[in-house]
């Protein structure tokens, strides 16, 4: 179902009028076709409550580690099918009813990495940080307090009705249930790092926000929205611009304000420290003219393209299967690119859908005129259509005869 205004005005306005977790129940079930088409069997209120409580839920998620390019692990928390469906409709739910701050690019609806990238184009210096643990930095106590601000508005009012000659206090709790409830679906307790009163780190159980689960990167901007908008101040003050991908932080500029100990530097030190976050200092870089200047993996030193190694990539790919067929050269695509990603999800990546996905996202880079992807896309195309077994006929009876061509057919048929 294509979205339209009139799908975010109608969610926008059920969810103003939510007064108790029934009334969540039917804006979930509203939203749930949007996202999973119209034959999307409607949730049930007894889904929420067992996934709502972790006791009743009890496994909710399946953890796994993913090896990053530096050897370390990630935590990823895979929330269980039940789970999965219910914060994929509840994070569109949170994009149409929230706007998040013009700085924030990841996870923003009509934005993308390929937006993130094009706005520090051209400047001298770029300037790039990490928050270090970033969903798992966000407290459930913190996501539950963001949900009872605007534009969501779920807390518990206090109204003076009359009765009669007498004033009663009526206290209406049910929208702060539905907060409750949502910081629910949205957390997990998991072992994090923290700072004690010694400003040491040390391993603490805390709910709060898993990476891998489709709600964290929504609520992030979310939660991140004073963020974003101190620093752009600062940005301003400055002369820098300023975006936020997620937990990927970057500045640039015409002129260095990155000195070491400059007052940028303690004035950034000192908000994120505010906002409750903290520097990856193992990830923060200084970028300058001269040299290859990155932004989200985007280089950005005349325009917005993809690193050399990504074409040659893709180049190699096309060439094995060319030279020496689908089977083998899938079998050499598949040791290089376990070697590169370090993890692989359930099964064994499908070569031909891995260079498919590249030249989209090639095509979102660098426009769909473009000739470089036009040539590449033509020749994976022309593969494609000779993996094809009516085209690989034809191409028999091409070169070699209609006899050899049957035969070729009738082979297959006869094994």
């Amino acid at each position: 179902m294509k979205l339209e205004q009139a799908h975010i005005d109608q969610i926008r306005t059920a969810f103003e009028k939510m007064q108790s977790r029934e009334d969540l129940l039917h804006v979930l079930n509203v939203a749930k076709p949007l996202v999973y088409g119209d034959k999307a069997v409607p949730f049930q209120l007894k889904q929420l409550t067992w996934y709502a409580n972790p006791k009743l839920g009890r496994k909710r998620y399946t953890e796994f580690k993913v090896k990053k390019k530096s050897g370390a692990e990630r935590s990823i928390h895979s929330p269980v099918a039940g789970l999965k469906s219910i914060q994929k409709t509840l994070s569109f739910v949170l994009q149409c009813v929230y706007e998040p701050h013009n700085a924030a690019m990841g996870f923003v609806r009509d934005k993308s990495i390929v937006d993130n990238a094009k706005l520090h184009v051209g400047n001298m210096y770029v300037y790039n940080i990490d928050l270090k643990d970033f969903f798992p930095s966000v407290d459930q106590a913190r996501v539950w307090k963001c949900f009872q601000l605007k534009p969501f508005n779920l807390f518990g009012e206090i109204t003076n009705i009359s009765i009669g000659p007498k004033w009663v206090t009526e206290k209406r709790v049910g929208r702060k249930d539905i907060a409750n409830i949502l910081a629910s679906l949205c957390c997990t307790e998991m072992e994090v790092e923290r700072k004690n009163e010694n400003g040491e780190w040390e391993k603490v159980k805390r709910n709060v926000l898993p990476q891998g689960a489709p709600t964290s990167p929504v609520i992030t901007n979310i939660v991140c929205r004073r963020l974003d908008y101190l620093l752009s101040a600062v940005a301003k003050r400055f002369g820098l611009k300023y975006s936020r991908y997620a937990d990927d932080i970057t500045f640039s500029s015409m002129h260095n304000v990155y000195q070491p100990e400059s007052e940028f530097l303690k004035e950034l030190q000192r908000i994120i420290t505010e906002q409750n976050f903290h520097i990856k200092e193992s990830k923060t870089r200084l970028q300058k003219d001269g040299y290859r200047k990155e932004v989200t993996g985007l280089l950005v030193n005349e325009k917005v393209n993809v690193q050399q190694r990504y074409i040659k990539q893709l180049r190699m790919w096309l060439y094995y299967w060319d030279r020496y067929g689908y089977e083998r050269a899938s079998s050499i695509f598949l040791q290089q690119y376990i070697a590169d990603k370090g993890h692989v999800k359930k099964g064994k990546p499908d070569m031909a859908n891995v260079i498919s996905g590249k030249l989209d996202y090639l095509k979102m880079v660098k426009g769909a005129d473009n000739e470089l992807y036009l040539k590449l896309k033509s020749r994976f195309d022309l593969l494609i259509g000779f993996e094809d077994p009516i085209n690989q006929v034809l191409n028999v009876w091409e070169t070699d005869g209609i006899e050899q061509a049957m035969d070729f057919y009738y082979k297959d048929k006869l094994e």
